[in-house]
């Protein structure tokens, strides 16, 4: 507690703020040129994604032994419906000598060109290793391959498509993330604190606040990638901005608004800010460390994207933290109460809070608080019924733009014209000595075409096409039946592997870790909440409102995105993510109104606090909730189908969560349970009488 006083004290002090201002400013001054280098540190190839003990991932080590793991299959397919002429023919020939000569194509090894039976399609196949780029230099090497197939064409349509293809449309797409991002997140901040504020100026610090903040934590979670093993893609970039700016503008919003109660108690901004730390300050630390604990728990899931952004993005949001309890604070006492020109709070004048449209909706409350939350559940119920429809089994790679890629365009001529999983075979490793009797199981398994094996370092190596779409649910089940069948032979060891595989394993490996960190994320956030509200009623009940809220957010994107977006699906990974977001973020809205509730039912009952904590928050949370989802919806700008639908389902989660179950449902629940709230801490062994409101019955306040 003495350190947090002294925390405070530097943070709010006449002499110590400049100390802080210039602590902060050489914090930039390091880590600026750091955080632009952030995106050289991200690995987005293939281990960084895929689950340490999968099959798939085994194999993908193994054939690391004979071949670099970095290889993609281009599949350069050309197209003319009316049938190819003789001159298609010649082109498509010269073409494939041409692609061997690219930089990074593996030698000797382009098969094709392949003819289509009904002569309109003509595919070859080329493995580039993209080397230690890895998926970040897929597009360099797909437009060696795209000017060559297109050069002389004469009218004969060509694309790249297959592994290669992905990639490189995949890297478009995430081209360019943080600057679309970051101006599309400045723009929904800026106008939400200009509405907030009603002031021309208040909204920088807050701000500029965030925007030193990310600048910092880019640049530590840099330095981390770069020499303390910690992995960082592109996904987790580009969520990590959305994260710093929502969490370290709804710090800024609580404590601001705290400090402008403050301002009107105190004549003097320096105690002001110093007494608004002290009441503000634990509520604000008690949210970002249940948000940071909630992240750190994704460390324990098995799919290593997963896996890497829970400390990517616990750190932004424990630098959001410090920036908002230090940086924020002193430059808020730096400028002093002008800053909030025209609408200065004046020393002595009455909290505009008690009269505004939170505490009317509380007296509303008031009357018939059973009524109101049981209704209220029942809506949220109902919405939560969608969720029986959400598809989240996974997304094609089609299905995974919300535009129609080159690649994807491609791949549909392949589906049209040949075996469909061309240029992504299945892979089979195994004991060299099994290797007769693997290839035949491997050739007995339906689905599978094409089949070759030989022997590399000591392993049986096969590989076969798989006659349908390879991320396909249909591809899923071969790549099953194709363990069934070599793991049956006896003493082959074998494992199944390539890319159809790698995706199955993915979305096991997304289920197990939906499975186990949800309620592990639940336990954390009861203890926490115990610890921090001194009560166990509390908790359960907002635990309770926590999972009707994300059923319900659920339940309501599911339908969006069926009916509205049209969307085939969704990722496997999409509930877990929505859930961490919405729980842990929501929390701090719980730990803002509660602590804020647990303070006035000490001082004037468990019901008139539970009315006084609803007046004096409910502004300030719903702006946190706006400023939140606003940033997440930036996410809708991008072209990845993953991203726009968490924008879409944090962004609708949050606003239904402060709007309607923190402010209506909770006080509702608190208005009705009264002192039972607290049990059995010591605010129900010890319960203050409530005073009496008169604008609100009596046998409430009773």
């Amino acid at each position: 507690m003495k350190r947090a006083h002294a925390i405070v004290g530097i943070a709010s002090g006449r002499k110590t703020k400049w100390a802080v201002l210039v602590f902060w400013i050489i914090i930039v001054a390091v880590a600026g040129p750091l955080s632009g280098k952030l995106t050289g540190a991200e690995k987005n190839d293939a281990s960084a994604w895929l689950p340490a003990k999968a099959e798939s991932t085994q194999v993908l080590n193994i054939q690391s032994r004979f071949e670099s793991p970095n290889i993609f299959n281009a599949v350069v397919v050309y197209d003319r419906p009316s049938g190819l002429t003789a001159a298609d023919h010649a082109k498509a020939e010269t073409d494939a000598a041409r692609f061997a000569q690219v930089a990074g194509v593996v030698h000797g090894q382009v098969q094709g060109p392949f003819f289509a039976k009904d002569g309109k399609a003509v595919e070859t196949i080329v493995p580039v290793n993209l080397g230690a780029k890895g998926w970040n230099g897929a597009s360099a090497a797909a437009t060696d391959l795209r000017n060559i197939a297109q050069a002389n064409a004469g009218g004969l349509t060509s694309y790249i498509a297959g592994p290669l293809g992905s990639a490189a449309d995949s890297a478009n797409a995430f081209k360019g993330i943080d600057g679309i991002l970051l101006i599309a997140t400045l723009v929904v901040v800026i106008a939400l604190l200009l509405i907030t504020y009603r002031s021309p100026v208040a909204w920088l610090l807050p701000v500029m606040s965030a925007g030193i903040a990310l600048t910092a934590s880019e640049g530590l979670v840099y330095l981390l990638a770069a020499h303390a093993g910690l992995t960082v893609n592109a996904q987790s970039a580009g969520i990590l901005l959305v994260l710093v700016f929502g969490a370290g503008t709804d710090y800024a919003l609580l404590l601001t608004a705290r400090y402008r109660e403050e301002l009107r108690r105190h004549e003097d901004r320096h105690e002001a800010m110093a007494v608004a730390l002290r009441r503000a300050g634990p509520a604000i630390l008690a949210s970002a460390g249940t948000v940071i604990i909630s992240l750190l728990t994704l460390t324990i899931a098995e799919l290593g994207s997963t896996k890497s952004l829970g400390p990517v993005l616990a750190i932004g949001v424990g630098v959001a933290l410090l920036a908002m309890m230090t940086l924020l604070p002193a430059l808020l006492v730096i400028f002093g109460r002008w800053i909030f020109w025209p609408v200065k709070p004046k020393f002595g004048t009455s909290e505009p809070t008690t009269k505004g449209i939170w505490a009317r909706t509380g007296r509303g409350i008031a009357v018939r608080p059973r009524v109101v939350w049981v209704v209220t559940a029942l809506i949220l119920g109902v919405m939560a019924i969608g969720l029986t429809g959400l598809k989240a089994s996974g997304l094609t790679t089609a299905e995974g733009f919300r535009n129609t890629p080159a690649s994807v365009v491609g791949q549909n001529v392949i589906d049209r014209n040949f075996a469909a999983g061309a240029g992504q075979p299945v892979v089979v490793i195994g004991n060299e000595h099994q290797l007769t009797q693997l290839m035949q199981a491997f050739k007995a398994t339906p689905g599978i075409t094409g089949v070759t094996g030989t022997v590399k370092e000591g392993h049986a190596y096969l590989q076969g096409t798989p006659t349908m779409a390879p991320d396909s649910q249909a591809a899923y089940h071969t790549v099953d039946l194709v363990r069934t069948a070599v793991h049956a032979v006896p003493g082959a060891d074998a494992m199944v592997g390539g890319n159809t595989a790698v995706n199955l394993d993915i979305a096991n490996a997304s289920a197990h870790d939906r499975d186990v960190i949800i309620p592990v994320i639940l336990v954390v956030v009861f203890v926490i909440l115990a610890l921090l509200l001194q009560a166990l009623i509390a908790p359960l009940m907002l635990i309770a409102t926590v999972v009707l809220s994300f059923a319900a957010s659920m339940g309501v994107s599911a339908e969006v995105f069926d009916h509205l977006f049209k969307f085939g699906g969704a990722d496997t990974s999409f509930p877990l993510f929505v859930f961490v977001f919405l729980v842990a973020l929501g929390i701090d809205y719980n730990i803002f109104l509660m602590t804020r509730v647990r303070e006035e039912a000490g001082r004037h009952g468990p019901r008139r606090g539970a009315l006084t904590g609803l007046s004096a928050t409910g502004g300030v949370i719903t702006s946190a909730g706006a400023v939140l989802a606003g940033t997440f919806a930036a996410l809708a700008t991008l072209p990845v189908t993953f991203l726009a639908e968490l924008g879409f389902a944090v962004a609708f989660g949050v606003l239904l969560d402060t709007i309607v179950v923190r402010s209506v449902l909770v006080t509702a629940l608190n208005l009705d349970l009264g002192r039972w709230v607290w049990w059995p801490g010591k605010l129900f062994r010890h319960s203050v009488a409530d005073e009496l409101d008169p604008l609100v019955p009596e046998t409430v306040a009773s």
